[in-house]
């Protein structure tokens, strides 16, 4: 394992230390930093060595940290790291510690880390960033609904009474952050450099986070390959709080979704991935699990990304299954790069396509939205449609036993300015199946899920979504 070690002061964490530090990281395995003692520094010191160590430590870069109270180059005698990095302005200085390092072979290394530092905090501050100051309920539509803003609280506050199981396919979604560079001059094309790279649990994975960070008790079933990709996955999950299955197929990688970024745009998606159905043998595990999981089950959602998770007569089955035990069916079914068909989930209380996934279904590229989305309906024998169109919102086709007939309703985008509309599908589902859960009909359920994708699209990449930031919208 190779180590490197960095020394000085450290009062407070500025961007220069930050660029420092993130360089020294990528030169090897182990990245050790020796603060200075309040006697060592002197004057240089504003704070307590002890605060400027708790500093040092916090920095996810950092693996150890430790203070000097001798000299540097009994530290680094003692320590004997490959390579010790110092600011590029003393390249040009008298270096006391050379000397040491020389005699037992390591490398001094002069650099101020990456100029380019701003871009990637710009995307660690999309990675957080929420906007929902802007986003205001639909007087008209609520007036229509009879929902108040208290149905809603008590809807939200039920959340944490539901258990869901999510059944669908597993992805690792990649974010690489680009600096553009320019155009090549042999051919035009785009050159960039990349810059910051953040991984997220996508898919069903993220449909189950969802789920447990709303309050539910969220349980996940899915396939995965045998490497570090699964390994990841299931411990990210874990720490999102997700009871997670994943059953190990060795003929497929674990789905992999590379996203190149630049200044808030989509440049280039690589997709790594298996879309052959798994065998027949995994097919009866993944039942059984779920049978066996079945016990005060409010919940199943099914996400299919058409991967080869979810055959026909495991979908058949497991319904079949939930239906005696009266829990409430939700569906999705996306096609984008890949071709599904939501209609084989027969009997839904919910389905959510989009526009364009509803017409693949149904072969139809003619009729208008109603047309469709009752056809739709009739085809798959669902209660529910939530049609999604995009930045035109929602078309709502709705069971009223009431009167025993359809209504149909829309709701448009709360979100004018989305950052990344990747994951507003994913938070739709699970809002929408666990209000619907916790007693809200299709109208109040709709609502809540258009407002989790409002909140989702403001950010970048799939973070699982909490139901006091649904809840603070509503206030």
């Amino acid at each position: 394992m190779k180590s490197v070690f960095i020394s000085g002061s450290f009062n407070v964490i500025h961007p220069g230390h930050q660029r420092l530090l993130k360089f020294a990281k990528k030169c090897g395995d182990e990245l050790i930093v020796g603060v200075l003692s309040d006697k060592i520094a002197g004057t240089a010191a504003h704070i307590t060595e002890k605060l400027r160590l708790e500093g040092v430590k916090s920095n996810n870069y950092v693996d150890k940290a430790i203070i000097i109270n001798s000299s540097v180059n009994e530290v680094l005698d003692e320590l004997k790291p490959d390579i010790v990095i110092k600011g590029k302005e003393h390249e040009a200085r008298f270096n006391i510690e050379l000397e040491t390092i020389n005699n037992y072979g390591g490398s001094l290394i002069f650099s101020s880390g990456e100029t380019l530092f701003s871009s990637a905090d710009i995307l660690h501050k999309e990675f957080q960033m929420t906007i929902n100051k802007d986003i205001l309920l639909p007087e008209g539509y609520c007036s229509r609904h009879k929902i108040s803003n208290k149905r809603l609280k008590e809807i939200i506050s039920q959340f944490n009474q539901i258990k869901v199981l999510t059944i669908g396919d597993l992805i690792v979604d990649e974010y690489i952050e680009c600096q553009p560079l320019g155009m090549s001059q042999e051919d035009p094309s785009l050159v960039v450099t990349p810059i910051e790279r953040e991984k997220f649990v996508g898919g069903a994975g993220i449909v189950s986070a969802h789920g447990a960070g709303l309050g539910a008790s969220s349980f996940l079933y899915s396939i995965s390959g045998d490497d570090e990709l699964s390994k990841y996955a299931k411990d990210k999950l874990e720490k999102y709080g997700v009871n997670t299955t994943l059953l190990r197929d060795e003929n497929r990688p674990t789905t992999l979704k590379k996203r190149y970024r630049s200044k808030n745009k989509t440049l280039l998606k690589v997709s790594k991935l298996y879309q052959g159905s798994i065998n027949k043998n995994l097919s009866k595990l993944l039942v059984k699990n779920i049978s066996e999981q079945m016990k005060d089950t409010n919940l199943i959602i099914f996400s299919d990304f058409n991967y080869g998770c979810l055959s026909n007569e495991t979908i058949e089955e497991i319904s079949l299954l939930a239906k005696k035990k009266n829990i409430i069916l939700i569906a999705d079914s996306q096609s984008s790069s890949q071709i599904g068909d939501v209609t084989k989930f027969k009997s839904m209380d919910l389905i959510t396509p989009t526009e364009i996934e509803a017409r693949i279904s149904m072969k139809n590229n003619q009729d208008g939205l109603v047309v469709l989305t009752e056809s739709l309906r009739k085809k798959s024998l669902s209660k529910n449609i939530l049609l999604k169109l995009g930045t035109d919102g929602l078309l709502i086709h709705a069971y009223n036993s009431d009167e025993k007939k359809f209504e149909t309703d829309r709701l448009g985008t709360f979100n004018k300015s989305p950052i990344d509309v990747a994951g507003a599908g994913d938070s739709m589902l699970v809002s929408c199946g666990l209000a619907l859960a916790s007693g809200a009909n299709i109208f109040e359920a709709a609502l809540i899920g258009s407002l989790a994708a409002s909140i989702q699209v403001s950010r970048v990449g799939n973070t699982p979504l909490k139901s006091k930031e649904i809840l603070k919208v509503i206030n």
